[in-house]
């Protein structure tokens, strides 16, 4: 082989080896991951019609309205019309006629009691009546016995002082039977537990065949609420408490009763605040038409002195949905925007928006026929 021959063969072997280089070495933009693919996302509350002009539009005008501030709170029972039913006699119960959560009326028979402290004081009470009419004989004997001069007038007096203490003795002895709750024209061991008000009994702590025991080292037998007049609890927030007057008025809603509108006056404002939520308790008087029940919560809506502007729509221009109010506002290019405001009293034919919307504002005026448009 010549040595031209042998040059070409080598050029030819150098580029094999370098075409096999090219092929097999790794290519790093191959191996890249794909660039991420962004959607533009259509935004939720905006909704376009095709027909734009078949919903007329309002303008919010203005209404002078009152600074108003809403506090939670809960009904409690008004601790002065809170009676408790004891027996002030230790013993047994041996017969219960209401349970916790009845209704009583005053007078009404609630329990039986047997008691020994009954028979003992009506064996003391019968024991000083007797010693009394022996102490009464004995003087009247002894002024006879003095008239007939038998006697020193030192012994009528030692007679009469007799007869004086048996005398004190018996209305002791009689006092305390009243104390105890005994009839004395009716001697008994069993002594009768009488309801102190018309209410509701709200506690109980006592069943049949129970112990009753005094007043020192006992809890009440039963306690009677009267709920004609309860107590609204709610918590202001220090920062609140200049929007608060005593004898002001407040509404109160009821979340069993979305429509009932009740009225409370405010009767105190706690003086000590909460020192972790720093919150003070406000006391509401509500008269209960009947349907209030302790330990409900309720909604509270203080009316401030301060003065502010807000907007008035229409009725039908808002739309309650999912627990909210919401109006629709235009925008270009046929759009509408759902809007959520917070909705208040009606004023005449418009309805009060507290938040939300601005006076000038435009908004549809049929929210309902909007609504039911964009669900089809």
């Amino acid at each position: 082989m010549t040595l031209d021959s042998r040059v070409c063969l080598l050029l030819l072997c150098l580029v094999a080896c370098g075409a096999c280089g090219t092929k097999t070495a790794a290519d790093p933009a191959a191996e890249a991951p794909p660039a991420p693919k962004v959607e533009e996302v259509q935004d939720s509350s905006v909704f376009k019609v095709d027909q734009p002009g078949d919903f007329p539009l309002a303008t919010a005008t203005e209404i002078d309205a009152a600074s108003t501030l809403t506090a939670t709170g809960s009904v409690s029972p008004d601790v002065s019309r809170q009676v408790p039913a004891i027996s002030l006699a230790s013993g047994r119960a041996i017969q219960i006629y209401a349970r916790l959560g009845d209704t009583v009326h005053k007078g009404q028979l609630l329990m039986r009691v047997q008691s020994s402290d009954i028979s003992s004081a009506f064996s003391d009470y019968q024991k000083a009546v007797a010693d009394e009419r022996l102490a009464r004989a004995q003087f009247e004997r002894s002024q006879d016995l003095k008239q007939h001069g038998a006697i020193a007038e030192k012994d009528v007096e030692v007679a009469q002082n007799a007869e004086d203490d048996a005398k004190v003795v018996v209305n002791t002895t009689a006092e305390r039977l009243r104390v105890l709750g005994a009839d004395i024209d009716h001697p008994s061991s069993i002594l009768d537990v009488r309801a102190p008000i018309s209410g509701v009994l709200t506690e109980q702590n006592i069943t049949t065949a129970g112990p009753v025991k005094t007043l020192d080292n006992s809890p009440n037998l039963f306690t009677v609420t009267d709920l004609s007049e309860v107590w609204v609890l709610c918590d202001v927030y220090e920062n609140d408490l200049s929007q608060i007057r005593l004898g002001e008025f407040a509404d109160i809603h009821l979340a069993a009763y979305p429509d009932l509108l009740l009225k409370g006056r405010i009767s105190d404002i706690g003086p000590v605040l909460d020192p972790a939520l720093r919150t003070a308790k406000v006391r509401l008087q509500v008269h209960n038409p009947g349907m209030l029940r302790i330990g409900m919560f309720v909604t509270a809506t203080f009316h401030g002195l301060k003065k502010e502007v807000h907007a008035g729509v229409p009725a039908s221009a808002v739309l309650h949905l999912h627990d909210r109010d919401w109006v629709y506002e235009p925008e270009t290019g046929g759009r509408f925007r759902r809007v959520g405001v917070v909705g208040g009293p009606m004023k005449g034919t418009l309805q009060e928006i507290e938040s939300g919307l601005q006076p000038g504002q435009k908004v549809v005026s049929n929210a309902l026929v909007l609504q039911n448009t964009v669900e089809q």
